[in-house]
């Protein structure tokens, strides 16, 4: 086997590989020696079927797997002694497209070697990480949402008209054609407007009504309601309002914090202290990584493979284009290019990627199963009645998989990272660790 570099320019690699006839007669002739014990053949014993036989019958089906085999093991082989590590597959083909049995193969490979990265000086790397306490203020406003959350509703003054986050109490019978159908009445129901419980428009209809009120509410059911014999048809809810309340927030008190769990008012007060504290250092921590990989993409220089950038930058203006225009669900519209500022964001995040990759690999950083385990299950809860499904789905899809697996390894890394840098710590106010946040959505 000959193995001839042809290109060498930046990243680009290409080779002419040339497998001789005589090592492809080889291979299967190993091939059929190895199977040949376990053959039988008519006027034979099983084991006793003569090599020159054998390669008449099943040489040219072993022909293709040998050619493969040869050119497979020519490229680990290459990639072993080089070092090379392709960006993408490497892409193989024929040149000797009349080629023969009895003549040599000969085959070009071409690739993008992953760029060597440089050493990085993690004490030069300083950074700030903001500390956020909860006080009496955070505690209190998130209070007032929790007892929001737990709101019941009192009469309004007789006469009032309801107001949209109203609560209505009704009885209804639905009719299509004046007919009434089948799980379409009800008495005493409680409806809160603009909750988007009934079907649509049905709720905006009721905004003004009062206690003694008959109105007809007419609606038309969606296309692809769930019922088939109601889809599409237009219907009438003749509706009697019997009570028309008005949203009340739930006291601050004892009560409330056994509602949700809590001992007392003091104890759901820690808890909150707590999870918002939580909340504040994942936040700053976001701020902080953004910051340390903004000084890794200043410190670092590496050429970058163009087929990874070319095909990042697609990827991105893609998902902006679908996030502009959210109605197209498919992928049948117009050829998408790529921007500048598409590549350019593109080229900062394969370097960070290639980049990160290493640094884990250096450090051998791994992702556990019991953090994977994790990041399903809290995927898993988007989900709910259907975690089954959804575990028996990512553990059959690599591609699944890589998208749970590399964000928990992107973190890992940077954990590594921030450790070895110089940290300080800074208190600041929550509005200017929201305001920090926001920013990092701004320059996306």
């Amino acid at each position: 086997m000959q193995v001839t570099e042809t290109l060498n320019e930046g990243l680009k690699r290409q080779y002419s590989i040339t497998v001789s006839a005589d090592e492809l007669d080889s291979k299967v002739n190993d091939k059929l020696k190895e199977a040949q014990p376990e053959i039988e053949m008519k006027g034979f014993r099983k084991g006793k079927v003569p090599m020159p036989l054998l390669k008449k019958q099943f040489g040219q089906r072993l022909l293709g797997e040998a050619m493969q085999e040869t050119i497979d093991d020519a490229m680990s082989k290459h990639f072993e002694e080089s070092g090379d590590r392709p960006a993408l597959q490497p892409e193989v083909k024929m040149t000797n497209e009349d080629w023969k049995e009895g003549e040599d193969i000969e085959v070009d490979m071409s690739y993008e070697k992953l760029p060597d990265m440089p050493e990085v000086d993690y004490g030069s790397i300083t950074l700030e990480k903001m500390v956020v306490k909860a006080g009496d203020t955070e505690v209190d406003e998130a209070l007032g949402n929790l007892a929001e959350s737990a709101q019941d509703f009192s009469d309004r003054d007789a006469g009032s008209e309801a107001q949209d986050g109203d609560q209505v109490v009704i009885d209804f019978v639905g009719k299509v054609d004046g007919e009434a159908f089948e799980g379409g009445a009800a008495e005493d129901y409680p409806l809160v407007l603009g909750s988007g419980s009934f079907i649509p428009g049905f709720e905006e209809q009721l905004v003004g009504v009062k206690v003694g009120d008959e109105k007809n509410v007419e609606v038309t059911f969606p296309e692809e309601y769930g019922a088939e014999n109601l889809a599409g048809k237009t219907a009438v809810f003749e509706c009697t309002v019997k009570a028309v309340k008005e949203p009340v927030a739930a006291e601050i008190n004892d009560e409330l914090a056994t509602k949700f769990g809590a001992e007392d008012l003091a104890a759901l007060k820690a808890q909150i202290a707590e999870r918002l504290e939580a909340e504040y250092v994942g936040a700053a921590r976001q701020v902080m990584k953004r910051d340390l990989l903004d000084q890794l993409d200043e410190k670092v220089t590496i050429d970058l493979p163009p087929s990874l950038v070319e095909a990042e930058a697609k990827q991105i203006a893609h998902q902006l284009w679908h996030e502009e225009n959210p109605d197209v669900e498919g992928h049948d519209h117009p050829e998408i290019v790529p921007t500048e500022e598409h590549n350019k964001l593109a080229e900062r995040r394969v370097k960070l990627g290639l980049l990160l990759a290493e640094l884990g690999q250096q450090a051998e950083i791994e992702v556990t199963d019991a953090e994977m385990t994790q990041a399903i299950m809290n995927q898993a809860r988007q989900y709910p009645g259907q975690e089954r499904e959804f575990f028996d789905f990512v553990r059959q899809n690599q591609q699944m998989q890589q998208q749970l697996r590399a964000p928990i390894f992107e973190d890992k890394v940077v954990d590594h990272v921030a450790e070895q840098a110089t940290v300080t710590e800074k208190e600041v106010s929550k509005d200017d660790l929201q305001k920090a946040v926001e920013a990092l959505d701004e320059d996306e």
